[in-house]
């Protein structure tokens, strides 16, 4: 018994001491000039949809600025230089339909993980997935707490979500075979943790500002701190 507590010991210390080594990567997405007026969707085609909001339209989030001049739904990842195999999560990512809107707009998952599609409105909605690499899907779910599972298989980024019944929803997944991704959010920050000694290539994209590459190098236990800035296209 002694021996068994001996060696669960030691196993928890090599893990610990293993993440330690590993650095975790930091950084903010802010965006140049004047911020863009957000672009007002009316949902009036869809009576039901229209209700949701009180009649009032709602503002996309192809180009969200925050108030601090930071971008929102920016997917920083690395693009180039890990090694190595990695599991999925056994947890699914939730891609959720509610006030005839995609939660959430933009999302990362990893190849085999588990896509759970769901709709928590009252009404139809189909989803419609178009990848280039891996195998589209179109569905329909006609009824509230409807779920639907996917898995893609092969990694692309990034892969595009609409809605044929309600042309405004649109949504983005950035499929990897690893788990170093992030997506900002309300501040424009994005965090990568547990990324190994090495050297890599970062990109930030950006569904209407393209995207932008670094190449950073970490080492062990570092905390590496980056940024990219987006402007908008003339």
């Amino acid at each position: 018994m002694i021996k068994k507590s001996v060696s669960l010991l030691l196993l928890a210390l090599v893990v610990s001491l293993s993440f330690g080594q590993n650095a975790t990567l930091k950084g903010v997405v802010k965006f140049k000039g004047e911020a863009p007026k957000p672009r007002l969707i009316s949902m009036k085609a869809d009576r039901q949809c229209d209700a949701m909001h009180g009649g009032k339209p709602v503002e996309a989030e192809d180009v969200v600025v925050n108030q601090n001049g930071t971008l929102k739904w920016v997917f920083v990842y690395v693009k180039e230089g890990v090694k190595g195999k990695y599991n999925p999560p056994a947890e699914p990512v939730v891609l959720d339909q509610q006030g005839c809107w995609y939660h959430p707009h933009v999302f990362g998952i990893m190849v085999g993980q588990k896509l759970e599609v769901r709709n928590s409105d009252p009404l139809l909605h189909n989803i419609h997935a178009m990848p280039k690499k891996n195998k589209p899907f179109n569905i329909g779910q006609p009824v509230k707490g409807m779920k639907s599972y996917y898995t893609f298989t092969v990694p692309e980024v990034m892969v595009p979500f609409k809605c044929d019944v309600h042309p405004w929803m649109s949504a983005y997944a950035g499929v990897l075979d690893h788990p170093f991704f992030s997506v900002t959010g309300d501040k424009g920050e994005f965090e990568i943790k547990n990324l190994p000694p090495g050297t890599y290539t970062i990109e930030a994209w950006h569904a209407k500002l393209g995207t932008q590459v670094q190449t950073i190098t970490v080492k062990a236990g570092e905390t590496k701190t980056i940024e990219f800035t987006f402007e908008r296209k003339k």
